[in-house]
């Protein structure tokens, strides 16, 4: 879901060859939900291996890691830890929306309503372990570093902006400005995708407090007002009047009286934003690009088609020998070794 923050913040443009040779911290679970909505048949349905197992989830980050990675990006994959007892509200309604676009999901089938059957198919998305796990071995044997969160995924890719361990948190959702991301690129896990924008969004934190005029609490603060995936946030305030109000600036303790928020609900989000759980002892470990491991897992495990896989390593091998910063057409030295291994923090 995340925090509707559109109408509040102007993002730049951010071409494809300014992330080159930076690291981002990719919301995993936001990423693959991403995945699991739009790489789908025409009635809705996921795509599967022979076995019908889904395959949804690998199709997504074989070809838009091999995209990242040719374009000279090097992406890092934070998974979700436990969630905050508060956000146990949220994933009960979304596990009932599930259950009503499912129902009519299959209405729309019985009735031979294949545009309106994949819409919502779409909002039907279920992650499973077993999938989190494939998607971890493949992740492993491209040669792409994850972390694994105690709690919020965005608020672990936040912090490791904030020390500088990578350039930028990379999520569709606002919520990583909340935590504290001093920069939010959104549009990573559509790259390459038909119809999608040739260029990401850059979203800076500090131009963003300093164009709505407010400091780090007043921006939680709005998101109270409008809602977050831990409280329901006030009826009738939306982004706008949120700001308005925030910018009175009568203080913490005055804004949550006026605007009717429980004070005790208001200590608990603002904590959860501004002190969360994290890792601090986290490494971005490297590790060695395994072909061999990615055919095993695409080709004999799930059935891909090897000309399609072998084509897509070929990519990310000779983006691996490129020089870091030359341009993805530029031709690969002989003889250099393999570079999937420098994964540290990004060049400003």
């Amino acid at each position: 879901m995340g925090l509707p923050l559109r109408d509040l913040v102007t993002p730049h443009e951010l071409p494809w060859e300014a992330l080159r040779g930076r690291s981002v911290a990719v919301d995993a679970y936001n990423a693959l939900y991403q995945f699991l909505a739009t790489i789908r048949q025409a009635d809705g349905r996921l795509f599967t291996d022979p076995d019908g197992r889904p395959t949804s989830h690998l199709i997504g980050v074989f070809y838009r890691v091999a995209s990242l990675l040719q374009e000279g990006v090097r992406p890092v994959w934070v998974f979700d830890g436990r969630p905050p007892e508060r956000k146990a509200g949220t994933l009960r309604q979304r596990l009932a929306a599930k259950d009503r676009a499912a129902e009519v999901w299959q209405q729309a089938l019985e009735a031979g309503d294949l545009e309106l059957a994949r819409r919502k198919a779409a909002q039907t998305s279920h992650l499973t372990r077993p999938m989190v796990d494939e998607v971890r071995e493949l992740l492993a044997a491209l040669g792409v570093p994850t972390v694994n969160a105690p709690s919020e995924g965005e608020a672990q890719a936040a912090w490791m902006a904030q020390r500088g361990l990578v350039w930028a948190s990379a999520s569709e959702d606002y919520d990583s400005l909340l935590f504290g991301a001093p920069r939010l690129v959104r549009g990573l896990a559509a790259r390459g995708r038909r119809g999608a924008a040739s260029v990401a969004q850059l979203i800076d934190r500090a131009e963003l407090l300093q164009s709505l005029g407010v400091d780090d609490d007043e921006l939680v603060l709005i998101g109270l007002l409008i809602g977050t995936d831990f409280n329901e946030g006030v009826r009738g305030i939306g982004p706008k009047r949120a700001v308005q109000l925030v910018r009175q600036h009568l203080g913490w303790a005055a804004t949550v009286e006026r605007a009717g928020l429980d004070p005790k609900e208001a200590e608990e989000v603002r904590a959860i934003f501004r002190h969360p759980v994290v890792d601090e002892t986290v490494e971005i470990a490297a590790r060695p690009f395994a072909p061999d491991d990615v055919r095993r897992i695409l080709i004999d495990q799930h059935g891909f088609s090897p000309e399609r896989v072998e084509a897509t390593l070929e990519r990310i091998e000779s983006a691996a020998r490129r020089p870091s910063g030359a341009r993805p057409s530029a031709p690969a030295p002989r003889g250099h070794q393999t570079a999937l291994d420098a994964f540290g923090g990004g060049a400003p």
